[in-house]
């Protein structure tokens, strides 16, 4: 079992969704300079950070890199994000930078906003999936922050994806690292950095500013960064990712999926399609943010979640994880509210539900 880089202090539920504080970790500046080391040698390290946690490579090694996608079994055009030290050279990665990036820098970083630039020319494209553009992010964690630092003296970058196979459900603990992995000898990672629950709980938001000129600020992922944020601080609206736009992390129609199907219901409609698909003997595992739908039919497990969305995205891989080990026939999901606030929860949910197989087609017009 891999040392741990801090020790997470308990979580105060009424603070879910914010960044995590560095007053809640102890950080263990020997396991940090041991995984620094490690990603200088070529090796893979997952880390932690507020979003989810990331299965790293030192981004300048091709061959680290190319460990990253064998590992996840990650596709070769299906970009990484770069990771870089609150005081590392943007200009380094990414070239033609216009003012916008610097604006949404100052507002959001560090933080969950990865912002998709037009990549320098010295950079490997294996990092775009040979795209001219490539995604960056500085991360919020104190965990990842002291690794970015420590790591090449804070002038690198961490190619990291989050550390699941690819299309599974992102981890949020080293945990979910290690049930993925493995651990050991026969892991693809030589080392897991501790950090605790990663706080904002899905990936983060991406935003393409390498088109901005004739596009404007587009969205190809939401997360907890929302648009309307993103737009106030440009004083631009934020469009939608057109057919022309950067192919991204974390976009594909299926993703995120546990291996027990998912199935959305929308709020009114959850008690009448409960009772049909349990009189049709369905085994059910429920995740629910309304009181008293877990009590209308027997369950194999339920997961009540947060009305807030904050505290809904910090739980919600955690809760498709145990779910996907409760021997269900179908995890049923109460579908949270459409407004804004939700848009990056919605995202995923979508994506989670997006393979229901033909078995279990009929209930999704329940």
């Amino acid at each position: 079992m891999p040392e741990l880089a801090s020790k997470a202090a308990p979580k105060d539920a009424s603070k879910a969704g914010s960044t995590t504080s560095t007053d809640a970790l102890i950080i263990d500046i020997k396991a940090i300079q041991r995984a620094a080391r490690m990603l200088e040698a070529g090796e893979l390290v997952a880390f932690p950070s507020e979003t989810v946690y990331g299965l790293g490579a030192d981004a300048e090694n091709p061959a680290a890199v190319a460990n990253i996608y064998a590992a996840k079994g990650r596709p070769s055009n299906h970009p990484v994000i770069v990771h870089i030290a609150p005081e590392a050279d943007l200009g380094f990665w990414a070239q033609a930078i216009p003012p916008q990036a610097y604006q949404l820098i100052t507002a959001f970083w560090p933080g969950p906003l990865t912002l998709i630039l037009q990549r320098a020319d010295h950079v490997s494209s294996a990092l775009s999936g040979g795209q001219t553009s490539i995604g960056i992010r500085c991360p919020s964690h104190p965990v990842a922050q002291a690794l970015l630092r420590e790591f090449k003296a804070g002038k690198g970058g961490i190619a990291g994806p989050s550390a699941n196979k690819f299309g599974h459900v992102s981890p949020t603990t080293a945990q979910h690292v290690r049930d993925e992995f493995g651990d050991g000898v026969n892991s693809p990672i030589a080392y897991v950095l501790d950090g605790g629950q990663s706080e904002v709980g899905i990936e983060s938001t991406i935003i393409d500013l390498s088109r901005i000129a004739t596009h404007g600020p587009v969205l190809l992922r939401p997360g907890d960064i929302s648009t309307a944020e993103i737009a106030a601080v440009l004083g631009a609206p934020v469009h939608a990712a057109d057919s022309g736009a950067p192919r991204a992390s974390g976009t594909l129609e299926s993703h995120y999926a546990p291996l027990t199907p998912v199935l959305q219901i929308a709020p009114v409609d959850l008690l009448a399609a409960l009772s049909q698909m349990h009189q049709d003997g369905q085994r059910l595992a429920l995740i629910s943010y309304s009181a008293g739908a877990e009590k209308t039919v027997p369950l194999v497990a339920h997961y009540p979640m947060p009305e807030a969305p904050h505290g809904y995205a910090h739980n919600l891989y955690a809760a498709l994880r145990d779910l996907d080990q409760a021997g269900a026939d179908m995890i049923v999901v109460e579908a949270p509210p459409q407004d804004n606030a939700w848009q990056g929860i919605n995202d995923r949910l979508r994506r989670a539900a997006y393979a229901l197989t033909d078995k279990f087609s009929q209930y999704k017009h329940l």
